[in-house]
């Protein structure tokens, strides 16, 4: 079996182009000199601002500067800002690349697309900057290489918002499994049906909205005409900037699959999905996904569904370890064990709910912070665990979009050269790949 270290240590190829801002300075974050954080968000309009949220509720944290690209979006969070700390930030951008200029900045939030992650927090660290980066990492293999290697030589402190890992049931879950308890566990069964997502109908192209930088929206993304669907929230349903719920709640939730088995890299992978419950909706991503990715002794299993709610034990999302003596159900509520019953025969006792906290976002929050100021790179969800998992969830779009079953070495494919090629990124000029 690939070794943690070999899989976040040698997985990619040789990074290719020339950082983006290279002529940034590299000065340590001076969060530790002082009690004050200053905090800049780039992507105002979703998951960024429910982070900026939980990063206020910290007394020691000002928040100096907002960039989207949108002027509506933009104003309208900056008016926002000044409701929760009675000031608007001093700063407003539309180009995110004068936020991270911005040297009264200690911390960056990056709650874009995921097609921006990699240039943005790598030109955040190079500008000595820390970073907490919304998930998944990076949309490909190689840029999530290079932003380990980023954070690494520019020694940033960095969490991913995967802020599961700052809740404390999923955490004491693990701790149970690793009992043994259970009993030989053969399957982990994780799953995300989302009835609240519907599907997206097909909307014809139409003029970039006024107040839309939409040639910076697109940044490394291929050049297309300016349609709804591909902006804002739905952006996530578009390979161009994005992989499906495969990647926008996996690495939420195989996350503490790996976890739980103590395990990172599989053996193979296959995927078999796609358009099943609107086959002539507007979006690219599968609808419809099941994911096998096999490991010695046993196999984890991807299941995910848009539309409908019905997932495994009654729930609509979650993870169940399936054990010979029991099975292990979590999700963002809590966790139980469900006894094994055979001929009449109970194997283990139950374990009743225990419920979660619900506060799972602001104790990540917190938790970078206390990083950030000692100087910690060891997040509850640092550069390594998202880069990780961001390329575990990659390689279950890749056996789909492939269509095969596919053989990893903790590097590369084995069997198939053409699935090679989905490890890397093309970006569209004159954005260029990283170089660290």
């Amino acid at each position: 079996m690939t070794t943690r270290r070999v899989f976040l240590k040698n997985t990619g190829t040789t990074a290719a182009g020339i950082g983006l801002i290279s002529s940034l300075s590299s000065v340590t974050a001076s969060c530790a000199a002082n009690n004050k954080i200053n905090v800049g968000l780039i992507g105002c309009k979703g998951q960024g601002f429910s982070d900026l949220q939980a990063f206020l509720l910290n007394p020691q944290v000002e928040c100096i500067a907002l960039c989207d690209i949108d002027d509506e979006v933009l104003n309208s969070r900056a008016a926002d800002v000044e409701k929760i700390r009675g000031k608007k930030p001093a700063n407003l951008y539309k180009d995110w690349r004068k936020l991270i200029e911005n040297k009264d900045i200690n911390v960056v939030i990056i709650g874009t697309p995921d097609h921006w992650h990699c240039l943005q927090m790598v030109a955040a660290c190079q500008a000595g900057k820390d970073v907490y980066c919304e998930k998944p990492l990076g949309r490909t293999i190689e840029e999530c290489n290079i932003m380990v290697k980023a954070a690494q030589k520019y020694k940033s402190v960095v969490q991913v918002g995967q802020w599961q890992r700052s809740d404390p049931h999923w955490q004491s879950a693990v701790d149970f499994i690793r009992t043994g308890k259970l009993g030989k566990i053969r399957l982990v069964r994780v799953f995300s049906y989302q009835g609240w997502c519907p599907s997206i109908p097909v909307l014809a192209d139409e003029p970039v909205p006024a107040g839309v930088d939409y040639d910076m929206w697109l940044g490394p993304a291929t050049n297309r005409p300016f349609n709804r669907n591909r902006f804002h929230f739905t952006f996530r349903w578009f390979w161009d900037y994005a992989g499906g719920l495969m990647t926008d709640w996996g690495v939420h939730l195989l996350d503490y699959a790996l976890f739980g088995m103590d395990v990172t890299a599989p053996k193979s992978i296959m995927a078999m999905g796609g358009k099943y419950g609107y086959p002539t909706d507007a979006c690219e991503t599968p609808d419809s996904l099941q994911t096998i990715y096999e490991f010695d002794g046993f196999n984890v299993m991807w299941d995910h569904a848009i539309g409908i709610n019905d997932g495994a034990y009654g729930r609509n999302h979650g993870l169940g370890f399936v054990g010979e003596n029991g099975t292990l159900v979590i999700d963002r509520n809590g966790w139980e064990v469900i006894p094994e019953v055979v001929n009449r025969e109970k194997r283990m006792e139950a374990v009743p709910l225990v419920k979660g906290t619900g506060e799972g976002l602001k104790n990540h929050v917190k938790n970078f912070l206390d990083c950030a100021k000692s100087r910690n790179p060891n997040t509850n969800a640092s550069v390594e665990i998202g880069a990780h998992i961001a390329k575990f969830s990659a390689l279950g779009n890749i056996a789909y979009r492939t269509g095969k079953k596919l053989v990893w070495d903790g590097t590369k494919f084995t069997n198939d050269e053409e699935a090679n090629k989905y490890l890397l990124p093309s970006y569209r000029e004159p954005w260029m790949l990283p170089k660290v």
